[in-house]
């Protein structure tokens, strides 16, 4: 059965969706346009489900940390692939936490990022920083900021795992439910590529049963 992919455009999403194809067996990605401003996650979720839900694909790949607590009528996720490091990473200026100079400058778009830093340590100074991964982080090489901090699993991902200076531990900072793991979507009903998915091995039954939760 030949499957078509649901993917946002982004290198990592098209990374993330070459991933699956390859689990799969091979599939043909559709790039799916995004809406919404800046801040509002759902607006990576939406275009491959409105995707989906126009049978323009039977499968959509998720990062499962932007899937919002409902989902539309119509669609569930089938498959979980095994989890990513699931760790925040630290990229700039620093060796450690402790050894990063005072008063900083830290870009992040997360809430939950700049909170948990400026409670361990709150001289750093957080910046709004949006865009996708290359974007941020030729922010940083530019010299506007000292450090940024992105999910470990997107650069691993990408290959570019060398630009982790730290990982962020869990006791200081609690990564994002769902970060480092990717969900694989399709139209309620589907049974021929439920069955697709199912014997191709790509979920993991465990992470399944715990993102349903």
């Amino acid at each position: 059965m030949a499957l078509r992919i649901a993917t946002r455009a982004s290198k990592l999403a098209l990374t993330q969706a070459g991933m699956v194809a390859e689990m799969l067996g091979g599939a043909e990605l559709v790039e799916a346009s995004s809406d919404g401003e800046p801040g509002d996650k759902s607006r990576f979720v939406r275009g491959v489900e409105r995707a989906l839900l126009a049978a323009e694909a039977e499968v959509g790949v998720h990062s499962a940390k932007d899937l919002p607590g409902e989902m539309p009528d119509g669609l569930e996720i089938v498959a979980v692939p095994p989890r990513e490091d699931p760790a925040d990473a630290w990229i700039g200026v620093g060796s450690s936490l402790a050894d990063v100079p005072e008063g900083a400058r830290v870009g992040t778009a997360s809430l939950r990022r700049r909170a948990q830093l400026l409670a361990v340590r709150p001289d750093l100074r957080i910046e709004e920083l949006h865009g996708n991964v290359d974007t941020r982080l030729r922010k940083l090489e530019s010299g506007d900021l000292d450090a940024i901090v992105l999910a470990a699993a997107g650069l691993r991902r990408l290959g570019r795992e060398a630009e982790i200076g730290f990982a962020l531990a869990g006791e200081t900072m609690v990564p994002a439910a769902g970060q480092g793991s990717l969900a694989l979507q399709i139209r309620s009903g589907d049974e021929a590529t439920a069955t697709a998915v199912a014997e191709s091995g790509a979920g993991d039954a465990d992470a399944l049963r715990a993102l349903s939760a």
